[in-house]
């Protein structure tokens, strides 16, 4: 998908995608990645997700790059943060601290535009929304040139989704675990915490005519080279 498809969902309110709550697999798996609460947390495709929030609650740095300039002024507007901003080459810059957590840090920007220089310094990764955003073939480069750039031992969470792909289009698509394994062999360790039949709890993929839908947590690991 061109960058400009995601904005102009954004702008005509389009965004089924969005969670109005923290997203449960997060609450339940990420204490056992046992980051220290000073941690980089690099959380691409951000949109306005309150995931954000959540892992700044824990203490973490976070670190979000989202394309829609509209998606990162609604996340600030609605958790009533007032971000300092600043322009890099990554893109505008927006960033807020609070008192007693960390920070977010929201890049208004191209997740194919970061560099090691930036995520090199992320020691966590939660992608709920991003790997299942794109076609398989930006999945590839995804896998190779995002996830290239961060540094080894940096853990986190992935969350895709299993459905026969023929039945939707997608986005969000269908990436079965032969695939994740696929992409993330050569540098990372993916393992499956869960897998759970969620069609009932999402009834917006029943309504495209979806019979089966799986839900599936990875824990994620880049091994020392």
């Amino acid at each position: 998908m061109e960058p400009e498809f995601w904005r102009e969902l954004w702008r005509e309110g389009r965004t089924g995608f969005h969670q109005d709550r923290v997203t449960p697999l997060l609450e339940q798996y990420w204490p056992a990645l046992a980051l220290p609460p000073d941690s980089r947390v690099f959380v691409p495709l951000a949109g306005k997700s309150r995931d954000l929030a959540w892992l700044a609650a824990q203490g973490h740095r976070v670190l979000g790059v989202e394309l829609s300039p509209l998606a990162v002024e609604q996340f600030f507007t609605e958790q009533c943060l007032t971000p300092v901003t600043r322009d890099t080459r990554y893109g505008r810059h927006y960033l807020a601290t609070g008192s007693g957590a960390g920070s977010i840090e929201l890049i208004c920007g191209d997740v194919f535009g970061l560099d090691a220089e930036l995520l090199s310094t992320c020691s966590g990764v939660f992608d709920r929304a991003a790997l299942v955003a794109l076609s398989p073939a930006l999945r590839q480069r995804y896998a190779a040139d995002v996830y290239g750039k961060l540094p080894a031992g940096c853990r986190g969470l992935l969350i895709t989704f299993e459905y026969a792909q023929g039945d939707m289009s997608g986005p969000p698509f269908s990436v079965p675990e032969a695939e994740v394994d696929a992409l993330y062999r050569q540098a990372w360790t993916a393992s499956v915490l869960s897998r759970q039949d969620t069609l009932a709890r999402q009834p917006g993929f029943a309504a495209v005519g979806l019979t089966a839908l799986a839900t599936v947590a990875y824990r994620i690991e880049r091994r020392a080279a």
